[in-house]
């Protein structure tokens, strides 16, 4: 029959509570728990069985039933408190009232998790716990009036629609010990006395401010998270600043312990001081990439979070491959890896490989079996899916069983599929007993045919962490699920144990990055490969002419954020001009050319003109074009019948020529059969010899002739992957303007000696960058974004 454990002394069967149950959930609803809540408690057995051990030494203390405040606090210790050694003594003070808020609660738990191991000085726990500090009614009224006076303006004009929370926390920052609900009952009053009865106005909701709407998920709109700071990017912190300041509450290296949910063991203390011994207290993370794919842009917030951190605190931050699927993985993905993280400016402080750690990997599973904690099991890879799966068959072997059956796996005696080492825990999500080894017959990058088992991430990932002393295992916030498991196998064998911080991944809209449905585009044909400019992988991103000083900028502006994140790509662009206006020099192009003859060019050869390569900052330099009596502008720069406001060249409508000093004026039109224009005839003049014209266009003149990309979003919808948005699947989303070819466009001779990824503004057209297509004498650029941002997008 299927049971659901609930704790040592209990069972639900068939969904019937025990008699033992029912007893608990009387203890728990004689707390002042809802049924529901008293039943959802009986469902975690670590809970309950604390909830009832606490309880049960209340009543022993007082002697009689407990009130609800009383009950409350309990429960507030058995669900916070991770030291179960303390709960005897912390129930003693709230039993006997000596600890009977919430401020006093908590100020509690963190005294007992600060002091772990040592003997608890009651004097000094007393004192950072306010026991018996009374605070009066008197000194309560005397805070609330304060602070009421302290915004008696805004509240006389606000009213009842200011906002009463903020009158409530700082009169209980003055009062730290101070009842909560005795200080709202004040403010209540008080707020009464100044105001009056509540009048219509005051129902009336308070309007509310215009803002960006935010997605039905957990995830932030990049409106949400960077607008302000995209609009002022002068104040925005840079990454560096973030990292160093009270954005992060990260514990200081060697005091692991003080972290909320960190297991702390009879061992803990001694590892945390081996460790500093190794360390020197140095702050230590780590970039774990996969070699199965390239990195997109959700990593470079990795990158720079891991790297930055350790950086921002004087620490050092190891390049770590998790090559423990030799399947998957492939020497171009570890070259491009590393390539990546150098190009956004990052050096590891070491190379290394889960690869470097198979032996000692090796060890430390027989050493989890020895200690009946891991187990050998037959159960297929489906029968382990879901949440909530029943418990092995298996679980319950004995010991040298699974010893001699783990060295089978290692010999080779088994099929894929047919024997897995599996972990004695439950995760967080459900998830039972995860697989720690499991059987591959495919050869290793890095060791060959050495071995046939390969560890799990589940197994690995911690326990590499441990063997470099790792202090700050920053992790995206889809690991959460695994942090139990983390800390449950460093404690199980008995090694350091570093923290697991999670923070909000970095997506954006209009996007995949997914490794499966990239190639899924390569095999459709849509992009070429990894690198295809249209991607979001850094591959791509390199290769469109995306300086990394920008994408390094927008992870800055996107900001230590522990929520998920998804951006749109225009913010993206927009640190991308921010940087490449101040290192693209000019150049001028034309796409679609329209050759035009000046008449009565003023000198017998061709003129070289001098060109500023940043015409706001003249002490950068200048570059030399020529000026000849045939030169090529843009077909849109010319209409033979101009609508109102139309302001460059047309009949009577002279135009300048950008740093010429020349203005021209049409004289005639040359039309092919069809009567399609062919070319004009022009006269010039000195610019300061008549009027000025409307309007200054560029221009070419003896031209490279070039192949120009012109990129624009793979996908048409915001969100391609949501069967909601798209029905048909991604694949079916493709935007077929995503890339126009200009074939032979026009392009000044100044960049004619340019190499691969050097970046240009092309005047009036938008940045470039050359690609590596190039060859001598052939050159192509790829636009990297616009001069401005496209008004149509959204």
């Amino acid at each position: 029959m299927p049971t659901c454990r609930l704790g040592p002394k209990f069972l639900l069967v068939s969904g019937v509570l025990t008699m033992a149950a029912l007893d608990s959930l009387a203890l728990f609803t004689g707390l002042g728990l809802s049924e529901h809540k008293a039943r959802e408690t009986l469902k975690n057995a670590a809970l309950s069985t604390q909830l009832r051990d606490a309880a049960t030494q209340a009543q022993q203390t007082l002697g009689s039933t407990i009130d609800k405040a009383t009950g409350t606090l309990l429960y507030g210790l058995a669900s916070r408190l991770r030291d179960t050694r303390r709960l005897s003594f912390l129930v003693s003070y709230i039993a006997t009232k000596k600890i009977h808020t919430e401020p006093q609660l908590s100020a509690a738990l963190e005294y007992v998790r600060s002091h772990p191991l040592d003997p608890i000085d009651t004097m000094d726990f007393e004192q950072e716990c306010g026991v018996g500090v009374m605070v009066t009614p008197e000194q309560i009224e005397e805070a609330v009036e304060a602070t009421i006076n302290k915004h008696r303006a805004q509240i006389l004009v606000e009213r009842y629609r200011f906002n009463m929370g903020l009158l409530m926390g700082e009169a209980r920052a003055a009062l730290k010990w101070a009842d909560g609900k005795m200080i709202k009952h004040e403010v209540d009053m008080q707020v009464l006395h100044l105001l009056g009865p509540k009048m219509e106005a005051d129902l009336e909701k308070k309007p509310k401010v215009a803002k960006a709407r935010v997605e039905e998920t957990d995830q932030r709109t990049a409106k949400d998270v960077v607008e302000n700071a995209v609009e002022a990017a002068g104040q925005t912190l840079s990454l560096m600043e973030q990292l160093r300041g009270e954005a992060l509450k990260f514990h200081k290296p060697g005091e692991n312990y003080k972290t909320p949910g960190y297991v702390i063991t009879p061992h803990t203390m001694d590892l945390l001081r081996q460790h500093l011994e190794i360390t020197g207290g140095q702050v230590r993370t780590r970039f774990p990439p996969e070699p199965n794919g390239i990195l997109h842009i959700g990593h470079a917030k990795a990158i720079n979070f891991n790297f930055g951190y350790a950086k921002a605190n004087n620490g050092i931050c190891f390049l770590r491959f998790d090559d423990t699927n030799p399947e998957k993985e492939e020497e171009k993905f570890f070259t491009a890896i590393c390539d990546m993280v150098a190009w956004l400016g990052y050096t590891p402080y070491k190379v290394t490989y889960a690869s470097d750690y198979f032996d000692q990997l090796y060890a430390w599973a027989v050493e989890l079996i020895h200690r009946g904690q891991a187990y050998v099991c037959h159960q297929r890879g489906e029968e382990l899916k879901g949440h909530n799966p029943l418990p092995s068959p298996w679980r319950d072997r004995p010991l040298e069983e699974s010893l001699l059956l783990f060295e089978a796996m290692r010999k080779g005696k088994f099929s894929e599929g047919e024997a897995t080492l599996r972990m004695k825990l439950v995760m967080e999500d459900g998830k039972m007993d995860p697989v720690a080894y499991r059987v591959k017959y495919t050869p290793h990058h890095r060791t060959g045919d050495k071995w046939c088992i390969y560890p799990t991430y589940d197994y690995t990932h911690c326990l590499c962490d441990s063997i470099e002393h790792i202090t700050h295992s920053l992790c995206t916030k889809e690991f959460q699920a695994r942090r139990s498991s983390y800390f449950w196998l460093c404690n199980a064998l008995d090694v350091y144990c570093p923290v697991q911080w999670e923070y909000g991944r970095l997506n954006l809209h209009y996007a995949v990055v997914s490794k499966r449905k990239i190639l899924q585009l390569v095999a459709a044909g849509a992009v070429r490969d990894w690198d295809d400019p249209r991607l979001f992988t850094l591959t791509a991103l390199q290769r469109r002419g995306f300086p990394p000083e920008a994408i390094n900028n927008f992870c800055a502006r996107v900001g230590v954020t522990v929520a998920q994140t998804t951006m749109e790509p225009h913010l993206l662009e927009a640190c991308v001009r921010d940087v490449l206006n101040d290192t693209a020099p000019r150049a001028m192009a034309v796409l679609e050319s329209l050759r035009v003859v000046i008449t009565n060019f003023p000198a017998a050869k061709p003129l070289d003109i001098q060109v500023p390569n940043f015409p706001a900052d003249e002490t950068k330099g200048f570059h030399q074009v020529p000026f000849a009596t045939i030169v090529f502008i843009e077909r849109t720069d010319f209409k033979e019948e101009p609508e109102p406001g139309y302001k460059r060249l047309a009949w009577g409508q002279p135009v300048g020529l950008r740093h010429t000093g020349y203005v021209i004026e049409l004289q005639h039109v040359i039309k092919d059969p069809s009567g399609c224009v062919e070319s004009l005839e022009v006269t010039c003049r000195r610019a300061d010899a008549g009027e000025k014209p409307k309007a200054f266009i560029h221009w070419v003149s003896q031209p490279l002739i070039c192949e120009i990309r012109l990129y624009d979003r793979l996908f048409q919808h915001k969100n391609p992957e949501d069967p909601a948005e798209v029905p048909g699947g991604f694949l079916s989303d493709l935007n077929p303007a995503s890339l126009q070819v200009v074939e032979a466009a026009l392009v000044d001779c100044s960049v004619a000696l340019a190499k691969p990824f050097d970046k240009f503004q092309f005047e009036r057209l938008g940045y470039f960058s050359v690609d590596p297509d190039s060859r001598q004498g052939q050159l192509v650029f790829n636009r990297t974004v616009t001069l401005k941002e496209d008004p149509g997008k959204v």
